[in-house]
């Protein structure tokens, strides 16, 4: 029997302090060569354990082996050097020294696969592994090369779609890709946004999600909410462009944002990836706090269709936030999830 509202992390989890700094995105491994390999492993084992034991149904990798969600499956293609850094505006909020596009981009081998399949092993239940999109890739680097960011991300948008097919090999059954970009580049997205993001997903049985955002909870990102007003209505100019799209899950940022619950209405017919904790405060929501989120959504989304999860990613906060959430985000789903099944015999 399929689960009702079931939990799903959006991507990273906190790693452990013995393989990289704790509370920073973007931080060193503080292992090597084999050592490393074994630690990313069973960092990995000990996500998948926390979810399970928070009670999440759909399990992630928590990118316990990927320093950053971009780069690091940037750094596995040819065409990209990482040694000619240029200073790019990340989604027009601060400035990063990004690698640079030298050449024609290409994939020579799988990048995550082989973590993706070890991920399979851990557990029985459903698995989700999250790529980045066609249009987040393209801003954070530098093209010396292509010289148009839609050929750039039309090259991507290829390679993610190689990427994505071995990885559904591999056992995975929902293949998340990362957007972010999306609430920032409307024109892009309306011109060859979409159209990129759905050449990434052609072919796949796997279900596929497009996650867009505001970010995580750095200053960066949380000074950028502070000028966005009373109300965030980014999504509005992209969730009509995504309900006509053949992606079939949009994951969104909700609670304690100022985004309209009814935007959700918007992608009426998608199944809606719910972001029910904020990950960009260490205050732990109360059960009752995600239960109310859901609630309200239930206006605009039909249960079926309604996947409660986070906001973003959890790598920059303490662990032990990070699983109070978890255990917060299960126990709040379980709340409305039980008041919608009628009692038995």
């Amino acid at each position: 029997m399929t689960t009702l509202l079931p939990t799903s992390i959006v991507g990273s989890l906190p790693k452990p302090s013995w393989l990289a700094q704790p509370e920073t995105l973007w931080s060193p491994w503080k292992l090597e060569g084999d050592a490393l390999a074994e630690g990313k492993q069973d960092a990995l084992r000990i996500a998948v354990h926390e979810q399970q034991r928070a009670g999440i149904h759909v399990i992630s990798d928590g990118e316990q082996t990927r320093q950053h969600f971009v780069t690091t499956f940037i750094e596995h293609l040819s065409g990209v050097d990482f040694e000619q850094r240029e200073t790019v505006r990340i989604r027009n909020r601060y400035d990063a020294s990004v690698p640079t596009v030298v050449g024609a981009v290409g994939r020579e081998k799988p990048v995550f696969v082989d973590d993706a399949a070890f991920l399979r092993t851990q557990t029985d239940q459903p698995i989700k592994w999250a790529l980045p999109g066609p249009m987040t890739m393209i801003d954070t680097l530098y093209d010396r090369h292509y010289k148009s960011r839609e050929k750039l991300a039309w090259e991507f948008a290829t390679i993610l779609n190689q990427e994505a097919r071995e990885l559904e090999a591999a056992g995975v059954d929902i293949i998340q890709f990362d957007e972010p970009a999306f609430n920032v580049f409307f024109d892009d997205v309306r011109d060859w946004g979409v159209a990129t993001l759905e050449r990434a997903a052609e072919g796949l049985r796997a279900k596929t999600v497009v996650h867009i955002c505001y970010g995580y909870g750095i200053k960066a990102n949380t000074d950028w909410k502070a000028t966005l007003g009373s109300e965030w209505r980014q999504y509005e100019e992209t969730f009509p462009l995504l309900q006509r799209s053949a992606i079939d899950v949009v994951s969104l940022e909700s609670h304690h944002s100022h985004v309209p619950m009814e935007l959700v209405e918007l992608i009426r017919g998608k199944k809606v990836m719910l972001g029910a904790i904020d990950v960009a405060s260490t205050t732990i929501e109360t059960p009752e706090e995600v239960a109310d989120t859901i609630r309200k959504a239930l206006a605009y989304v039909d249960a079926g269709d309604l996947v409660p999860s986070t906001n973003c990613g959890m790598a920059p906060l303490p662990r032990d936030v990070a699983l109070g959430k978890l255990a917060a985000l299960s126990e709040g789903a379980r709340i409305v999830r039980d008041e919608l099944t009628p009692p038995t015999g």
